[in-house]
C-alpha cells in the first residue's frame, strides 16, 4: 500500500531524547517500511527514517516554539498532504483533531490516531462535528469519554523487539520516567520511594511551562540524599536505565491515554508500580507485572513487595502484546479497512 505517516513537528522523527508521540510514528514507519510498503513520512527536517521525508521545517519546532507560532507549520504542513493525497491509498494523521478539516478534502482514504485525552471541557462540541472521522484509540479508557465517535479499533503502542535489553538482575534503584510535570507527581515518586528506604534516580525532561513547578515544588525535593536527577535520557543511557530499576514509579494524577514508558518498562523486565488512572489497567497485569495501587501508602507496600514478581514474566508480556511489528499489523487492518471502499 501507499501509505503517508503525518507527524507532529514538536520533535524530531525520532525524537533525540523524550517525545512520545513522535517515536511511536518513528516506530510504525519503520516497521510498515519492513513490511514492504510503500511510505511517505510528513515531519521536520531531521527525522531519521527509511521512508520518503517531506518537510515543512527543518528542524523541530521545540526548538523554536517560542519565538514562533508552531501551529502556522502544522497548517502549511497539512495542506501539502492534501495537495498530495492522489498519491496515496491512505493517509494516517498523528496530529489530533487539527488534521479534521483538511481530511475531508483529501483524495484517498484518511485515518488519525488520537494520541491525547479526550475529556477536556469543549471537546464534545467539535467531535459532533467531525464524527464521520474515521478514528484510532490508542486505549479503550482514552475513548470513553466520547463512545459515539467513527471509531475503528484500538491500537496499543508498539516498540520494536529488540529496543531494549532483558535484565533479570536488577540494581537497587526505582525509576522514574517522563516529564517534571504536576501529573506526572514527581513529588509522590520521591515520598513513595523515601518512606520506602529506596533510592530514586529521576530520568525526565524540564519544558519550558513547567519550569515554575520544577522550580516551587520538586527542585528542593530533589536535593534530597536518596534522589538523583538524571536529565533527559535516549539510547543505550535509557536502555540501562529502565533495566537496571527494580521497579518503575508511574503515581500519575491524570487519565494519561497511553502510559508509554510503562511499556519500555516491561521491554527491560522491570515492573511497574502504577496509580490507577487512565490506561493503566489495560497495560499492568495487577500482580503479575506490576502492582497497580491508589494511594502512596499502598505504593510503599508494593515496593516492598516488588521482589515477588517475575522479571520475566514482564519481559513476555512485552513481546506478547506491545511491539512494533503486531502495532504495525493491527494498522495495516484498519487502512485496508478503510481503503477497500475507497478503491
Amino acid at each position: 500500500m501507499r501509505i503517508a505517516q503525518v507527524s507532529t513537528l514538536y520533535e524530531r522523527v525520532p525524537p533525540v531524547a523524550y517525545g512520545g508521540t513522535e517515536r511511536v510514528v518513528s516506530w510504525l514507519t519503520e516497521a510498515l517500511v519492513e513490511r514492504g510498503h510503500e511510505v511517505t513520512l510528513f515531519a521536520s527536517g531531521d527525522s531519521l527514517t527509511r521512508a520518503h521525508l517531506v518537510s515543512v521545517y527543518p528542524r523541530p519546532l521545540r526548538e523554536v516554539e517560542n519565538t514562533a507560532d508552531p501551529q502556522a507549520f502544522h497548517v502549511a504542513m497539512l495542506e501539502q498532504v492534501v495537495q498530495r493525497s492522489g498519491d496515496f491509498d491512505i493517509v494516517h494523521f498523528h496530529t489530533d483533531y487539527m488534521s479534521f478539516p483538511f481530511g475531508r478534502r483529501l483524495q484517498c482514504a484518511h485515518v488519525t490516531t488520537l494520541h491525547w485525552r479526550l475529556d477536556i471541557p469543549g471537546l464534545d462540541a467539535l467531535y459532533r462535528e467531525f464524527r464521520d472521522v474515521p478514528l484510532v484509540s490508542i486505549s479503550d479508557a482514552q475513548r470513553a469519554p466520547l463512545p459515539g465517535l467513527a471509531w475503528q479499533r484500538t491500537v496499543y503502542h508498539g516498540l520494536p523487539r529488540d529496543l531494549h535489553t532483558f535484565r533479570p538482575m536488577p540494581s537497587d534503584y526505582l525509576a522514574f520516567v517522563g516529564r517534571i510535570a504536576p501529573t506526572k507527581r514527581p513529588d509522590l515518586a520521591i515520598e513513595i520511594a523515601r518512606r520506602a528506604n529506596a533510592r530514586l534516580e529521576i530520568a525526565a525532561k524540564i519544558d519550558d511551562g513547567d519550569r515554575v513547578y520544577y522550580e516551587h515544588v520538586v527542585a528542593s525535593l530533589m536535593r534530597q540524599t536518596h534522589v538523583r536527577y538524571r536529565g533527559e535520557l535516549g539510547g543505550r543511557d535509557k536502555d540501562r536505565f529502565f533495566g537496571d530499576a527494580r521497579a518503575l514509579l508511574f503515581p500519575i494524577d491524570w487519565p494519561e491515554p497511553f502510559g508509554l514508558v510503562l511499556v519500555e518498562a516491561l521491554a527491560a523486565g522491570t515492573p511497574v508500580i502504577a496509580f490507577d488512572r487512565g490506561s493503566v489497567r489495560e497495560i499492568i497485569d495487577d500482580g503479575v507485572t506490576g502492582f497497580i495501587v491508589d494511594s502512596v501508602d499502598e505504593a510503599v507496600d508494593a515496593v516492598n513487595r516488588i521482589d515477588e514478581l517475575d522479571r520475566a514474566r514482564c519481559r513476555e508480556a512485552f513481546e506478547r502484546r506491545f511491539t512494533a511489528a503486531r502495532m504495525a499489523d493491527e494498522y495495516v487492518e484498519v487502512y485496508r479497512n478503510l481503503f477497500a471502499p475507497k478503491r
